[in-house]
């Protein structure tokens, strides 16, 4: 039984904790936030314990494992002060909201001795990861192109927003991720932002965008994204190769579907948000770290590809900026 702290009672710490609380293999011992009412409010659902200095989840013996859900600029600090204290780490993305930070800490984060592994959960999704198994296995040939498609079903606050370090560290992280888990090696982005939403145009962000990613093997990655969506939380994956494709599909609440005089085939919307849509990859996120963790295993999702996803986040931001594709070395 792992016994594992959450740091940050937020949206993302709820998500967490309740994944803890319902795994067979691991034990919320202790949820910690600077906000006492938060963190207590969430200990006291899943029977644990709470503090407000996440020191004490650092000092506390009867913590293996911490999982990191803190706001982004106190990634690396509480990564680092983890597994400085012999604790295995699940850190949520991204890594930091610039490179800059990542290297000012590279000599600390290379010289970590302790299973770290990074919230990138669409890899453990069933549909995506299906798809990629099949990919593997060389059911379509050689991979020649994937398209990734997310759209959220609303943006979020504008107060969040202007904290997020702008759409491509935020919301796109995930799908830089997913390419370079189908791709490998990115030589290339292109992006187009697009500013569909005023408010958030004055925020100083894109609320959409297309991005194109070209792989040292050929293939290319296109990623297209919107902060909104009608029809609901719309996440798709296309894989094409030179003997097929295959096709990800969305998740409805249920396979209905209704014929009538006045419509034919018509299903229930998407699943509403990724609190639901990705519920299964959370928990397949959780068993994962939690093997590396009593194997000794390296971890799916390493402290390398959370640097990686930010360095094409950064790209990203470059292009759609200045219009032009940019080359990475």
């Amino acid at each position: 039984m792992l016994r594992i702290a959450v740091i940050g009672a937020g949206r993302i710490g709820q998500v967490h904790a309740r994944t803890i609380a319902a795994h067979p293999r691991a034990e919320l011992a202790l949820v910690c936030d600077p906000a006492q009412g938060a963190a207590k409010d969430l200990a006291d659902l899943h029977g644990a314990r709470s503090c407000q200095d996440v020191e004490e989840v650092f000092s506390d013996p009867a913590i293996d494992a911490v999982i990191v859900g803190s706001p982004t600029p106190l990634h690396i600090p509480h990564l680092l002060a983890a597994a400085k204290a012999g604790k295995a780490v699940l850190c949520e993305k991204p890594i930091a909201l610039d490179m800059r930070d990542v290297e000012e800490a590279r000599t600390d984060l290379d010289a970590v001795g302790v299973p770290v592994m990074f919230g990138f959960n669409r890899r453990f999704d069933p549909s995506f990861a299906a798809v990629h198994a099949a990919v593997e296995a060389g059911r379509i040939g050689d991979l020649e192109q994937l398209t990734i498609i997310s759209r959220d079903p609303a943006a979020p606050p504008l107060e969040y927003v202007k904290v997020s370090g702008g759409i491509f560290r935020d919301m796109t992280i995930h799908d830089f991720d997913t390419a370079r888990f189908f791709l490998g090696d990115i030589i290339e982005v292109h992006a187009v932002g697009q500013n569909l939403d005023p408010a958030i145009e004055e925020a100083g962000d894109f609320d959409a965008a297309v991005v194109t990613l070209r792989a040292a093997s050929g293939a290319v990655a296109t990623i297209i994204n919107n902060r909104h969506c009608a029809s609901g939380y719309d996440q798709r994956l296309e894989a094409s190769g030179r003997d097929g494709a295959l096709l990800a599909e969305n998740i409805r609440p249920t396979t209905v579907r209704l014929s009538n005089a006045e419509i034919t085939d018509a299903q229930e919307p998407y699943l509403d948000f990724f609190l639901e849509r990705y519920a299964d990859a959370y928990r397949l996120e959780l068993s994962a770290f939690i093997e590396a963790v009593e194997e000794g295993t390296t971890p799916p999702t390493s402290i390398a590809d959370a640097i990686e996803a930010l360095r094409l986040a950064e790209a990203a931001t470059e292009s759609a900026r200045s219009g032009r594709p940019v080359r990475l070395g």
